[in-house]
């Protein structure tokens, strides 16, 4: 995988508290939709997601670990 490629979410991160709603609700929408990689931090992809909240797609950001996401466009 490399920035650009476009990937879908496949898996929550482990270790999301259950408790907290919002990261659980952002977590959640993010399940089965795709986005491009905009960089790498370490290990994780970086996902910008805020357009499924209606807001620009830098608004909220996303790192997953590589097995948590499944390539889809190249």
């Amino acid at each position: 995988m490399k920035i650009g490629d476009k990937v879908r979410v496949e898996r929550m991160p482990d270790g999301v508290p259950p408790d907290n709603k919002q990261l659980q609700t952002l977590f959640r929408s993010c399940l089965g939709k795709t986005f491009p990689i905009v960089k790498f931090d370490g290990p994780l992809v970086e996902l910008h997601v805020g357009e499924i909240f209606g807001k620009p797609a830098d608004y909220h950001q996303i790192w997953l670990e590589p097995d948590r996401v499944k390539l889809v466009e190249a």
